[in-house]
């Protein structure tokens, strides 16, 4: 079962993915981007991984040390935990790429290939997004994320 999970863990987010790079200005295309429910399907799939482990869970998590962490991803339930809360989170990061995008008129052309880059190794399509949206960004944009004007 733990395999299987594992294994379609990327397919359930595969779907938002495929919106924001082949149909990034399809009139659904945001509204169902910007929802944080799109990360519900690997969610619940790490649900089911942890339920019957969640003291080990919490042991691990709530005192890191590397040999612990180590001894938790060598468990399959473990590792395709990892994974499904990574492939979340990866897509959480990329629909927010997706919406900077568009704010700031990026070109689609531009955007496919790096939301696939950040599938593939995403702190690294992040930082570039986020070079990428500093340089295109108005000088004023942290003012106005704050003060909401």
């Amino acid at each position: 079962m733990t395999g299987f999970l594992f294994g379609i863990t990327f397919w359930l987010t595969v779907p938002f993915w495929g919106l924001m790079i082949f149909a990034p200005r399809w009139r659904w295309t945001p509204r169902v981007v910007s929802s944080p429910l799109i990360a519900v399907p690997p969610l619940v799939v790490y649900t089911a991984l942890v339920v019957g482990h969640l003291p080990q869970l919490w042991s691990t998590m709530s005192a890191p040390d590397l040999t612990t962490l180590r001894e938790f991803t060598t468990t399959p339930w473990g590792a395709s935990a990892v994974w499904a809360q990574v492939i979340a989170w990866d897509l959480l990061i990329g629909a927010w790429m997706y919406q900077e995008s568009r704010r700031l008129g990026l070109h689609p052309l531009l955007m496919g290939p790096l939301l696939v880059f950040t599938i593939i190794l995403s702190p690294f399509g992040f930082a570039v997004f986020l070079a990428i949206r500093a340089a295109c960004d108005a000088p004023d944009r942290a003012t106005t994320v704050v003060t909401g004007e």
